[in-house]
């Protein structure tokens, strides 16, 4: 089964064909929605309403309308912190978590479109339920550990399924309003489910099928989905099927289908409704979450509140004391400039090297931890040149968010360059940029310190060394700037360039002409803080403005702007006024340049190479795209409102050679860019458009950084996403090639260390394809929501062509407490008179979670008074936790949220508006009700307020 999966897998990705079962899959405009669009409004509307929420606790105003037509951009400024700062507010990592979502979820039809239980096909309920709620519980241990990349891939994959069921099931048509909350609740019977031998369908009435489903079926509630094969037609006499070109078993009695896919699918009358309860019940999902992780995780999580990273990577041998100072020095200082600030960093990541260890990585959202961990920091030992460079590095690529600015202190060529390929393809993937700080110290000199007498000799570079630096730099879109370390104090301010919010690139360029080149740049009205960096060995140039006045190279301080020199890099700072229109920049060199623009904007783009399905939706595709063939660009832009995109093109670094591609847009932020070819080299991303605003028309280019390239091998794979440590973990994959055949080299790597065995080789006749197995092994104690990138890599047999495909991965232990913490209210106390003045009351409520895994946090979800927590022992043995609120009698209403050690929520919801006694204290009782879904005890007097109040 599962080499069939994967053949199939293999098929779709090289025919582009329809998927065979898929929910939600048109793309264009026949009035139907896709996952893509559910899972977008979904996310758009919780986010919102958590902000809101917030914003009212806070007493706060919240002015966006919440609705379904709603844009990224208007929800992120909404729920900014700071509305009324100057900072450029940009929501390019707002767009990219629901983009990581919402193609996770769209990857399910590719990796698993057989699998009765991934589409809740075959009446595979159960089967259904438990990818859901073991989805759920994956998705809070990754935010509870900062996995927040890995729990996006988790969260796409399990609402896929949720959203398929009201698709591919009759929950719509028999008549339910609201979504089926016993689908996310694993403590929960699913009851009133049809029997294995429970006839649910008669044939449809040639191609109306309006009337297919049994009136017995439908009087007595029973829940069924239909059944699908591509192979067979056979199924359980009398059962309803899929239905649909591609399912067999919808031409064997009883005939046609019942899914509500599309507008025009067998059951298409109830699309529509299928649809609007598949985003309430993404929304549950979302909202179950964010109880158990809390707002500010859960906002991290959707990608609303990370900004900048702050990511160094440090070799620490003997020659670097002074280094390590100064990314200390340049550290502290942008974190206490900006702490608080629209521009603080979100996250922080640290990782030192040498030889032979490199690690551990910090990666943390509290500046003191990292301040911690960077003054423990000691240069010592080395001498023996390279470094475990490059291992450090994929430890920190691994563990930055996408589109991070990675930086590298070090003076010292790298010794693991067998990681180069897996380095490059993690570039790739996470088109994070790499700046190298390169330090060249000229003699020895004496360590600081306790041993201030040992000397620590310099270790200067090669040429070839230094340009292997180079090279990786230019490929991520970042520099390698090479200095002396008297001067590195100098380049740091590279480091306080990179590290603010909203940083676009306008334009890069590679260029080695002795003879004089002209390169040209738009700038709009948008853009802010536009920085060019020129690196090279002695480049002369000139800069030009649109209004024609000039600026020599040499001149430090002129008409458009201040130029500092220091090392390598030329950083020129353009003045702030009347930068709109074309610039250009006049440059000679002897030797290798580079020419970088960038400032702050609110508007960007995300791109992915994606496949297509005839006239349907559109998967991602985590490798390089294949050389030889047509291809499909996703792109989204940020400020959709603003925006208008006219020419997309892939441009080739080294080279003339451009493609142009076919821009259409698909609604909202979207795009999809057809392009004819992929270039032969590594090539850039050119958009280029118009910027409507009230005032004027401005035109706009952007460039993605990170170098790609297309391949002539095709790797595809399919895992689960989830790591049992206790098993080790098979990743099927498959392997093609429209080059040459022969024996291709086979490796896999990842960032954890975790124990990996995977052929060698594969033998693949050319044209032809083959596949294979690894495993990949957790230590037993690695903790649940550990993330881990699995990079796997196939090269050709002369080494002249390669691809990849990456994989981020959760460890997940099997999960048994599925029970909810249960609430008791001992007492409520009040006495508030009509006008509730200065007047405060009180509630108790004991907390228990039975023999589960224990009461971890509780918290206040709705109301305005203070909570305290104090623990304690019931007569039985019971470990209690007491929750003591308190509360001015104008905030009358009170939620309490309790979550257990494995991310299970409850909650007690209690009002005083309708006490009639000025002062009631309740005993303990044994009565159990049910409140928003959760198990809560009430005491028996009570019942009446409670039942009164809903």
């Amino acid at each position: 089964m599962v080499s069939l999966v994967v053949l199939a897998v293999f098929l779709l990705w090289e025919t582009h064909s329809m998927p065979w079962t898929a929910a939600f899959k048109p793309l264009f405009s026949d009035g139907s929605f896709t996952h893509r669009e559910i899972t977008h409004v979904a996310m758009l509307r919780k986010t919102a309403e958590v902000c809101r929420d917030i914003a009212t606790a806070q007493g706060q105003d919240f002015t966006l309308t919440i609705e379904n037509t709603m844009t990224a951009s208007a929800v992120q400024k909404a729920c900014s912190r700071s509305p009324a700062s100057s900072s450029v507010l940009s929501a390019t990592r707002f767009h990219l978590a629901i983009a990581e979502t919402y193609f996770s979820n769209a990857a399910i039809d590719l990796q698993f479109m057989l699998s009765a239980k991934h589409h809740i096909d075959n009446e595979a309920f159960g089967e259904g339920r438990d990818l859901i709620t073991q989805g759920v519980a994956t998705v809070k241990a990754g935010v509870q550990r900062g996995s927040y990349i890995s729990a996006r891939v988790t969260l796409g994959a399990l609402c896929h399924t949720l959203q398929d069921f009201y698709s591919h099931s009759n929950w719509v048509e028999l008549g339910f309003a609201a979504p089926f909350s016993n689908l996310i609740r694993p403590d929960q019977p699913l009851n009133n489910l049809a029997g294995p031998n429970t006839q649910t369908c008669r044939n449809c009435n040639g191609e109306n099928c309006g009337a297919n489903i049994l009136p017995e079926i439908l009087q007595q509630k029973k829940l069924t989905s239909g059944y699908f094969s591509i192979s067979s037609s056979t199924k359980p006499a009398g059962k309803c099927s899929h239905g649909g070109f591609f399912d067999r078993t919808s031409s064997a009695a009883p005939t046609g289908g019942i899914n509500k896919d599309t507008v025009s699918s067998n059951h298409g009358i109830y699309h529509h409704r299928a649809a609007d309860l598949a985003t309430k019940a993404t929304m549950d999902i979302l909202e179950d979450i964010r109880l158990a992780t809390g707002n500010q995780a859960f906002l991290r999580l959707m990608g609303l509140r990370q900004t900048s990273v702050l990511a160094f990577v440090i070799d620490t041998t003997g020659s670097m004391s002074d280094d390590i100072d100064e990314a200390k020095r340049v550290s502290f200082s942008i974190i206490d400039s900006r702490r608080g600030t629209s521009e603080e960093p979100s996250e922080y990541v640290l990782v030192p090297f040498n030889d032979p260890d490199f690690g551990p990585l910090t990666r943390t959202e509290n500046a003191d931890v990292f301040k911690e961990r960077i003054n423990t920091l000691l240069a010592s030992g080395g001498g023996d040149l390279p470094e475990m460079c490059l291992s450090g590095l994929q430890m920190a690529l691994a563990g930055a968010p996408p589109s991070s600015d990675i930086f590298v202190f070090t003076d010292a060529a790298a010794k693991d360059i067998d990681l180069l390929s897996t380095i490059k393809a993690m570039i790739e993937s996470t088109k994070s940029r790499v700046t190298f700080m390169l330090t060249s110290p000229f003699s020895f000199r004496r360590k600081r310190g306790v041993f201030a007498s040992q000397r620590v000799y310099s270790r200067s570079m090669s040429q070839s060394e230094m340009q292997f630096y180079r090279d990786l730099a230019h490929a991520s879109g970042g520099q390698a700037i090479e200095v002396t370390k008297t001067t590195l104090s100098q380049a740091t301010e590279v480091i306080m360039d990179s590290t603010i919010s909203a940083l676009v690139t306008v334009l890069q360029v590679i260029g080695s002409s002795a003879n004089a080149e002209n390169i040209s740049f738009l700038l709009d009205s948008s853009l802010s803080n536009v920085t060019v960096y020129i690196t090279g060995v002695s480049p002369h140039f000139t800069l030009y403005s649109p209004t024609g006045v000039s600026q020599s190279g040499s001149v430090p301080d002129g008409p458009l702007g201040s130029i500092q020199t220091v090392g390598n890099l030329w950083r020129v700072k353009l003045n702030s006024d009347n930068q709109t229109g074309e610039w250009s920049i006049s440059i000679t060199s002897t030797s290798t340049y580079t020419i970088k623009v960038f400032g702050q904007s609110s508007v960007d783009f995300l791109f992915n190479f994606v496949e297509q399905s005839e006239g349907g939706d559109f998967t991602p595709k985590d490798n390089r795209p294949f050389i030889g063939r047509n291809a499909t660009l996703f792109l989204s832009v940020t400020r959709e409102d603003l925006v208008t995109v006219t020419d997309v093109l892939l441009a080739e670094v080294s080279g003339s050679d451009t493609v142009n591609g076919t821009v259409t847009s698909v609604g909202g932020s979207g795009f999809l860019v057809y392009l004819q070819r992929i270039p032969e080299g590594a090539f850039v991303i050119h958009l280029k458009g118009l910027l409507n605003d009230s005032s004027s028309t401005d035109r706009f280019q952007r460039q993605s950084p990170t170098q790609l390239r297309g391949s002539r091998v095709a790797i595809a794979a399919q895992s689960n996403g989830t790591i049992d440590p206790a098993n080790p973990f098979s990743v099927s994959f498959t392997l093609a090639s429209n080059g040459s055949g022969g024996h291709y080299t086979i490796r896999a790597r990842n960032d954890r260390s975790f124990i990996v065995s995977v052929p060698s080789s594969l033998n693949v006749e050319a044209g032809g394809s083959a596949q294979g197995t690894l495993t990949l092994t957790a230590p037993p104690n690695t903790e649940s929501g550990t993330d881990v990138t699995l990079t796997i890599e196939a090269e050709d047999p002369g080494s002249t062509d390669s691809n990849y495909v990456t994989l981020r991965l959760t460890v997940m232990a099997e999960v048994t407490d599925v029970s909810r913490p249960v609430c008791n209210v001992v007492s409520i106390k009040a006495d508030c008179p009509v006008k509730c003045g200065s007047a405060s009351w009180e509630l108790t409520a004991n907390l228990t979670d039975g023999i589960g895994s224990g009461i971890s946090s509780v918290s206040i979800n709705a109301g305005n008074g203070s909570l305290s927590i104090s623990n304690a022992m019931s007569e039985n043995g019971t470990n209690v936790t007491v929750a003591f609120y308190n509360a001015s009698c104008c905030s009358q209403e009170v939620e309490l949220v309790a979550v257990d050690g494995v991310g299970n929520v409850g909650t007690c919801f209690t009002s005083i508006k309708h006490l009639t006694a000025k002062t009631t204290t309740l005993m303990p009782a044994t009565i159990t009700t049910t409140n928003r879904g959760y198990s809560v005890l009430f005491p028996k007097y009570l019942l009446l307020f409670v039942y009164l109040l809903w």
